[in-house]
């Protein structure tokens, strides 16, 4: 399968491609708007899962290049720049692919991190009104420490949360998820579950940061 990780320079483009270059034999395209810096983080996360034993195929293509490869497209992009990113990659999207989001949207005062949905509701609805009817969106991977995710040297053994009205792209991006080795995926419902899942990622941050020793904190459900 041929992943495309769009906006992937950033960290969770990173980690998840460095954890999906190791643990499984998928073709990993990082997009960015700047197809140079695309290459170079390619080449970085390349030398990665070396470092720990793998052989990955990445490589680096602007944004629109990286979606009209691909099977599956994760927009690795900060929530103000979804709507961009996905009108800009449009043509490039076909019936049967699969656009991930793990987006949430967040506000910060000297509380901490407040979950600050778009006026649509969630991110993730946004996602939905700015992409072709004929391609499936899925929202995951909002719940994962990037830092946690990057860093081949440490297990995983956390959940993440997986929710979209087309029951076969769940089912696609479920068995995705649980290809990175440590990940167990859970399916929460439709789109309509988005505020939920995507409000719990600044209520992760502040308890990650109010208390010690939970810097790159995950969930597991039991």
């Amino acid at each position: 399968m041929r992943i495309a990780l769009l906006g992937g320079t950033g960290d969770i483009g990173e980690g998840l491609a460095v954890r999906w270059g190791r643990d499984t034999a998928h073709e990993l395209l990082i997009g960015s708007r700047d197809p140079e810096r695309a290459r170079e983080a390619a080449g970085a996360y390349r030398e990665t899962v070396a470092d720990h034993g793998g052989d990955a195929d990445i490589a680096g293509y602007d944004n629109t290049m990286a979606a009209d490869r691909a099977d599956v497209a994760v927009l690795a992009v900060p929530p103000y720049h979804v709507v961009d990113t996905v009108k800009a990659v449009a043509d490039g999207l076909n019936e049967g692919d699969v656009l991930v989001t793990p987006a949430s949207g967040m506000s910060r005062d000297e509380d901490g991190f407040s979950y600050n949905p778009p006026g649509v509701g969630s991110v993730a609805s946004l996602v939905r009104d700015a992409t072709p009817d004929a391609v499936p969106v899925v929202g995951a991977f909002h719940n994962l420490a990037a830092g946690r995710l990057a860093d081949l040297g440490m297990e995983l053994g956390i959940d993440t949360l997986v929710f979209g009205d087309d029951d076969d792209a769940v089912d696609s991006i479920t068995q995705l998820a649980e290809e990175i080795e440590g990940l167990r995926a859970l399916h929460v419902g439709g789109l309509g579950a988005a505020p939920e899942v995507e409000s719990l990622t600044p209520l992760l941050i502040n308890v990650a940061q109010q208390n010690e020793g939970l810097h790159d904190l995950g969930v597991r459900f039991h």
